[in-house]
């Protein structure tokens, strides 16, 4: 009994160029997830955050008296 070759034919999907999104999903109704997020992870997030802005304002004041420092 020999084998009988079965011819496949193959499936290809495409996108056409002009409908493509691909990133449309992740800028959907961004702030309503950022805000229930940060809502439902407080504490991690002012944990994060906060040292960040800290640092932040700390460095730009710095950078504001050294210059005021070699004005004169």
């Amino acid at each position: 009994m020999g084998k009988i070759p079965v011819r496949m034919k193959a499936v290809i999907y495409s996108l056409s160029p002009f409908q493509q999104q691909v990133m449309s999903g992740l800028w959907k109704d961004l702030p309503h997830k950022l805000t229930k997020k940060v809502s439902e992870n407080w504490l991690s997030a002012s944990l994060l955050i906060g040292p960040l802005l800290g640092t932040h304002l700390y460095v730009q004041n710095y950078l504001e008296r050294e210059k005021q420092h070699h004005r004169f």
